[in-house]
């Protein structure tokens, strides 16, 4: 039995090896995406993690569905970081970390943009959950560093959280570390004078 049951309507929970391959699987897929881009044959996808293709499509049937769940481990990681960042640092140093590590994700997901903008149904409900998800994150860190009087008031999550995917997207001849430069304007942007 590859899951363990669940109650109706419900998904159904993996058994922790199983669970352990999707994990192993995601981390591949975006080790492989990086390098070769979303139409890398899914045998080097699973020879990196030492399974048969089998097992690959067992669990994401479709390359739609490995893509989406590369972009969403994406998501729910960067969301992650926030509290974590929160906990480790004084609310502005927290609120330009996460910034930094946000601007970080969209980049290595420059070879993504091509997939995710094709029209394929699979990708239709990201834009939601990605607000979903890092709304609430960069809505907290902008609180919290906006109430200490040291980041500016009048900015809202959805501005920077667009903004940033804005200046990260490829510019001719210019690498990330250039997008990184112009996040890095806009952060310095943020600070009350």
């Amino acid at each position: 039995m590859a899951e363990e049951a669940a109650s109706p309507g419900a998904p159904r929970r993996l058994r922790a090896d199983a669970q352990r391959n999707v994990d192993a699987l995601l981390e591949a897929a975006k080790t492989v995406f990086d390098a070769s881009g979303v139409d890398a044959p899914a045998k080097e996808i699973a020879d990196l993690v030492g399974v048969g293709v089998g097992t690959l499509y067992r669990h994401f049937p479709l390359r739609s569905d490995l893509v989406k769940a590369v972009v969403e481990s994406g998501i729910d990681a960067c969301a992650a970081a926030g509290p974590q960042l929160s906990a480790a640092h004084e609310p502005p140093e927290a609120l330009a970390e996460w910034l930094r590590r946000y601007t970080v994700f969209l980049g290595t997901k420059r070879g993504l943009a091509p997939a995710l903008h094709s029209g394929d149904p699979a990708y239709q409900a990201l834009p939601g959950y990605f607000l979903e998800k890092l709304g609430p994150t960069l809505t907290a860190l902008l609180e919290a560093a906006a109430a200490g009087g040291e980041v500016r008031d009048d900015v809202s999550a959805q501005d920077l959280l667009y903004a940033i995917a804005n200046l990260c997207m490829p510019v001719p001849g210019q690498g990330p570390e250039f997008n990184q430069r112009m996040v890095a304007l806009l952060i310095d942007g943020l600070r009350t004078p």
